[in-house]
């Protein structure tokens, strides 16, 4: 081997050729020898200037390709385990659910077979369905909206009034009012309030405010969320004809309500008004009998329901005889009579 050789690594241009770089494999195996003798002596630092400068470069490019191609030999296996896998998984979990499956068809198979005695009235599922929940867990979970009564820290209270307005009994309740000088709320039936205008006209001119009770008097529970919203809606509309505002307070027919339609309501900022004083004049009752379930029953932030107009046949005459009676027992006992809206501090 001559001098110039032992400068470069052994086993190199083989190396070369067989991953097929032949022209690293040429560079690395290239001689330079000088015919002219006058220059063997500058021979050995131009071959060492080479195989210093060149082959260790040469040597790092080398190990970072096989590096490469080892970890992308390595990212297909590993792409390929891990989808063998995710495959294994899923035919076990369908090998599972199947087997579950078949299990859960012989119990009930062998339930059916059973010679135990069987439940009175049926399996659990029959009976315990889930259920509306009842108006007093409304109006605890939604007590920001439903509301039943204002502030007991006043002698406060208010005078309501239902299916408004009418040709016969609300004028008379009007009249009672205006003589007591009592500001109370009407809560109005849309196509009654379209169908006596004057009465309506009345009712904001001498200062009373005006609640919504829908549009036809209907049992809300029963209609479909978009017809319930018409009621509302376009109770809302001819209301505001004739008092230039939207009304803030609601008092659904019956005292009837969803969960649903409360939070409806409550999503357009609206306030749904019960009572806590019930009347029940209703039952056309006599002026002592709704005098008494009114006295009895009233306390400061009371909200009193009565009724200034009625279905076919109801006669209002016992509440209108009364009202002159329980204003002047509550006056004399230091309670002022506000509308629902100054009650709750609630705009109208």
């Amino acid at each position: 081997m001559s001098d110039d050789a032992k400068h470069l690594p052994k086993g190199w241009p083989g190396i070369a050729r067989l991953i097929g770089f032949d022209v690293l494999s040429r560079l690395l195996g290239r001689r330079r020898f000088s015919r002219r003798s006058g220059l063997r002596g500058n021979f050995r630092p131009t071959v060492y200037r080479f195989s210093r400068l060149t082959w260790l470069p040469c040597l790092a490019v080398l190990t970072a390709v096989t590096l490469l191609v080892g970890c992308a030999n390595m990212n297909g296996a590993g792409g390929t385990g891990g989808d063998g896998h995710v495959r294994t998984q899923q035919t076990k979990g369908a090998k599972s659910k199947a087997d579950r499956a078949g299990n859960e068809k012989v119990l009930r198979a062998k339930a059916r077979e059973s010679a135990t005695p069987d439940l009175a009235d049926g399996p659990e599922a029959k009976l315990r369905e889930p259920k509306p929940m009842t108006l007093s867990e409304l109006r605890r979970k939604y007590s920001s909206t439903f509301l039943l009564q204002g502030p007991g820290d006043k002698r406060q209270v208010a005078l309501t009034f239902d299916d408004a307005p009418d040709d016969v009994f609300t004028p008379r309740v009007l009249d009672v009012l205006k003589r007591e000088g009592v500001k109370a709320t009407f809560f109005v039936v849309g196509n009654r309030a379209e169908k006596h205008p004057d009465v309506m006209r009345r009712i904001v001119a001498e200062g009373h405010v005006v609640g919504n009770h829908s549009w036809s008097h209907a049992n809300l529970p029963k209609l479909s969320d978009e017809k319930f919203r018409e009621e509302i809606r376009k109770t809302d509309r001819i209301i505001r004809q004739f008092t230039g505002y939207t009304p803030s307070f609601v008092r659904p027919p019956y005292g009837n309500i969803t969960e649903e339609q409360i939070k409806w309501l409550a999503s357009q900022k609206r306030k749904v008004v019960g009572w806590n004083v019930d009347s029940l004049d209703w039952k056309s009752l006599s002026r002592e009998e709704v005098a008494t379930n009114i006295l009895a029953h009233v306390k400061p932030g009371a909200i009193i329901l009565q009724h200034s107009a009625g279905g076919t046949g109801e006669d209002l005459t016992g509440t209108i005889e009364a009202l002159p009676e329980v204003i002047r027992k509550l006056r004399a006992d230091g309670v002022e009579f506000v509308t629902v809206a100054r009650l709750l501090g609630i705009p109208k």
